[in-house]
């Protein structure tokens, strides 16, 4: 009945838009495509022993499918071609990325639904060689960063003194701390107090958060109509307690 009445309102819209949106072929198909990296703990992660993906922004995509009556497909993609995955139309829909300048130029964002803050880590053995952020600013120190993040661009901003190391995905720049050939790295918050919990040698440099940034999900630059029936539903579901309740099944605060 749901689905029904959405098809009803797209037809009262000027045939031009509606003939362009994704949200009508979405309806039409009863396929959501979704592009996801299935790395980032505990936002999107691919479970090894299943093959399937799990993680909050799973959740999250899943249930707007569930609401829109349509099976929703997990697409794999790597961070430096999430955005042009949108671009190209290969998926209708990232999971979460943090919304930046740079990714605003060629995509659009819906309306964010999670708040974080960026905190380095290092081996935990480190600490006190490492204190503070600026200890790691120095030309003898080197940062990991993963190709296609928005750490890489804002590693440059942090450490310009610093060696930047970046690597491509399946790798990440925290297994390079991890490995002995990087002194540090930074990530979300998010990621960063699961991580300690995943793998004890690393620590978090407790010197306070910087760039609070918003998570937000990507869509086509053009096509406001499913731009607005998606940030609609974030706030609908905000609204209802959805994303509180999965702040607590991740273990997760919203700064």
């Amino acid at each position: 009945m749901k689905k029904i009445l959405l098809v009803v309102l797209l037809a009262l819209l000027p045939l031009s838009i509606n003939a362009e949106s994704k949200l009508n072929q979405i309806l039409s198909s009863g396929a959501l495509k979704v592009g996801t990296t299935g790395d980032w703990d505990p936002m999107s992660m691919k479970d090894p022993a299943t093959n399937k993906y799990v993680g909050f922004d799973i959740d999250v995509m899943q249930e707007l499918a569930k609401h829109m009556g349509v099976k929703v497909t997990f697409i794999p993609t790597e961070w430096k071609t999430i955005v042009s995955g949108i671009v190209s139309g290969r998926y209708d829909i990232s999971t979460s990325v943090t919304k930046t300048a740079k990714r605003a130029l060629v995509a659009g964002f819906t309306n964010s639904y999670y708040k974080y803050g960026t905190v380095p880590l290092v081996l935990k053995k480190n600490l006190k060689k490492f204190p503070t952020w600026e200890s790691l600013n120095n030309e003898k120190v080197t940062i990991a960063t993963t190709l296609g993040t928005s750490q890489e661009e804002k590693a440059k901003e942090f450490f310009p003194k610093s060696k930047l190391k970046s690597v491509e995905s399946p790798a990440r720049d925290f297994q390079e701390v991890l490995s002995g050939r990087a002194d540090g790295n930074i990530t979300s918050s998010t990621e960063a107090n699961t991580l300690v919990i995943k793998y004890p040698k690393l620590a978090i440099v407790q010197d306070g958060e910087k760039n609070p940034a918003f998570l937000a999900m990507m869509v086509d630059k053009n096509d406001q109509v499913w731009n607005d029936y998606v940030s609609e539903w974030i706030k609908n579901k905000k609204a209802s307690g959805f994303f509180d309740n999965l702040l607590i099944k991740y273990n997760l605060k919203s700064l």
